[in-house]
């Protein structure tokens, strides 16, 4: 089988789900959409163009193909070159890759970049394309429907692709009601499963109660929420005496609200500097509270480590978090922007003990039976057998 993803060759997204497959002696090629070097985790993959002197920390199974159409060198000058030439080199560049590999299956992952190219590669090349899997992730139909400008191509996909994957339910309905008639795979976290049993191993022992941390998503922007987080915990300041604050992925407005918060209110805020994952879930292994705040957002990955790691889920109401958490139960799902709301929410996380000692146990058990890597593995492996089996009883 030969399977070419079309995709961000960078991303922690692309190299997980991919990581999935890439035991199974198949023949795995990456087109990258961006000029990025290809994520350290790949193995036993051909990544197309790239900068092979500059990726030494590659492993060795990763065989670079040098592509000279000018797609790469012009990607890295688009800001002298006009966009639709870039654009025109990456069409280009992708259809001769796809006419060199012969892919039984090509596969997009993400719609704005890596789905919008295929779909035009596939409206110049005709009939002659492989079976297309279109995978969404987070906020590509979620929030981009409601632009005219990508509503449009965003049906264009959904109409042309031979089949549909994305990680949330409420994905699939917005799919079909955009005009999606082709099979929908398994919904599955977009970056696969967990090693649970590793995870669990920086999880700090006892009970979730007598953490004295809250740990927030940093990200502030044109999705994330985080300074709405600070406001909330403002209205909470007489019970967050004692506690700490951590905040990871802060980008620098977010750091400068978190220093002005800690100075008006006195209370030790910590921002977490870009680290590992084990890191990050060490960080988490000590939070009795993780709050996860943006306008869009698939399910996120921060939601799920926290539910692994015993942390108290409150995730605003835009990240299908409610297919993994029972509001009140396991968690408490917020709208992303109301801080008030999302005070009241954190005042309960840190006032009920039982609530979130309970709630960690819920979580373990949900992430036990949805998230396990070998599970999750087995299930991509399967999707992809099968693909593939349709294809031989479809052409023999």
């Amino acid at each position: 089988m030969r399977i070419l993803f079309v995709a961000m060759s960078n991303s922690i997204h692309t190299a997980r789900w991919i990581s999935q497959i890439q035991d199974q002696g198949w023949e795995i090629y990456l087109f990258p959409v961006q000029r990025q070097d290809p994520h350290a985790l790949l193995r036993n993959i051909t990544v197309y163009g790239g900068n092979p002197w500059r990726a030494k920390y590659l492993h060795k199974s990763v065989h670079y193909k040098r592509w000279t159409s000018g797609y790469f060198y012009l990607d890295g000058l688009e800001g002298r070159l006009k966009n639709q030439i870039t654009a025109k080199n990456k069409e280009n560049a992708l259809a001769k890759v796809i006419r060199e590999v012969k892919p039984d299956i090509i596969h997009s992952l993400e719609f704005q970049h890596a789905g919008y190219l295929t779909l035009q590669v596939r409206k110049n090349m005709g009939g002659k394309f492989p079976a297309w899997i279109a995978t969404n992730w987070g906020s590509d139909i979620y929030l981009f429907r409601h632009f005219p400008e990508h509503e449009q191509l965003i049906r264009e996909i959904l109409q042309n692709c031979d089949y549909y994957s994305c990680e949330c339910q409420r994905d699939v309905e917005i799919a079909r009601s955009l005009g999606l008639k082709a099979p929908v795979l398994p919904v599955l976290p977009n970056a696969g499963g967990m090693d649970i049993e590793h995870a669990l191993t920086f999880r700090q022992e006892g009970p979730v109660s007598q953490r004295k941390y809250i740990i927030i998503k940093g990200y502030q922007g044109w999705a994330g929420r985080a300074q709405v987080a600070f406001q909330a915990l403002r209205y909470c300041r007489d019970v967050l005496q004692g506690y700490k604050i951590c905040v990871y992925v802060a980008e620098e407005d977010t750091q400068i609200t978190a220093q002005l918060f800690s100075t008006e209110t006195g209370i030790k805020v910590e921002i977490i500097p870009y680290s590992s994952h084990e890191e990050i879930l060490k960080q988490f292994g000590k939070a009795r509270i993780y709050i996860g705040l943006s306008i869009s957002d698939g399910i996120s990955t921060s939601l799920l480590e926290a539910m692994m790691m015993g942390t108290f889920p409150i995730q605003s109401c835009t990240a299908c978090g409610d297919e993994w958490i029972g509001d009140g139960k396991s968690g408490f799902i917020v709208p992303a922007e109301e801080p008030r709301e999302i005070a009241e929410a954190i005042r309960a996380a840190l006032l009920d003990d039982a609530l979130v000692d309970k709630a960690a146990e819920i979580n373990l058990a949900t992430v036990r039976q949805r998230l396990d890597y070998s599970k999750i593995q087995s299930q991509v492996i399967e999707i992809y057998k099968n693909v593939f089996a349709s294809l031989k009883k479809k052409f023999g």
